[in-house]
């Protein structure tokens, strides 16, 4: 009777630890709201707020995604395996000085090419001017056409897909843009359409961008 008791035990402890075990996840797609992931080695389409065996997703980009598992999140990229050993990458921060008209300028490398820009939060999307894309050898005029306002009135503009941002090795890839037709704005305006997939901290006249990964 006593052996068989702790052969019982021993199974339900056994059954507690492969309970307990966190799942193998491999990332094999992302897009924005919805990633193709590997679950212990089942294909799963998840979209932003959907769980699957433990796995939540809490949003996703084109490079990353947030996962929640276990009641921990983690910031993991694509081709990524996550298993019971996972670490959590370490954060990228850039830090820009206010200069003396209190602006946050820095460059940062836009479709390969590098531009200074000006860090703008109040601006929905990322904006330059014709000038600029015309630089930059971005065939706006293909883009949505649209009319905006500027201190000259109304002119027009596009709106586009620049294939990618990156700002001191921060790269957020397909963000969408404003070409202006002219030469305004003088500079390229770092808007929410890149600044969304950050985190942005400011003290002491020090600008702080960061991303984990």
């Amino acid at each position: 009777m006593r052996r068989t008791f702790v052969y019982l035990l021993a199974l339900g402890l056994l059954w507690t630890t492969t309970a307990m075990a966190a799942p193998t996840i491999e990332v094999e797609a992302l897009m924005t709201n919805t990633a193709v992931l590997k679950i212990d080695g089942e294909r799963k389409t998840l979209r932003a707020g959907e769980t699957y065996k433990g796995v939540t997703l809490i949003s996703a980009y084109s490079r990353t995604a947030t996962l929640e598992v276990d009641g921990k999140q983690m910031v993991v990229g694509i081709s990524r395996r996550i298993g019971a050993d996972y670490q959590q990458p370490s954060e990228q921060v850039v830090t820009i000085r206010r200069d003396a008209r209190l602006q946050y300028n820095t460059n940062a490398t836009i479709n390969g090419r590098s531009m200074p820009v000006l860090v703008d939060t109040g601006a929905n999307l990322v904006a330059l001017s014709s000038v600029h894309a015309k630089k930059l050898a971005i065939d706006y005029q293909t883009g949505v056409q649209a009319r905006v306002e500027t201190a000259s009135g109304m002119v027009n503009a596009w709106v586009i897909t620049l294939r990618s941002v990156s700002v001191g090795g921060i790269r957020v890839e397909n963000v969408e843009a404003t070409v202006v037709e002219g030469s305004f704005p003088n500079t390229v305006l770092l808007g929410m359409s890149y600044l969304k997939h950050v985190d942005i901290k400011e003290s002491n006249g020090v600008l702080s961008l960061s991303r984990a990964w």
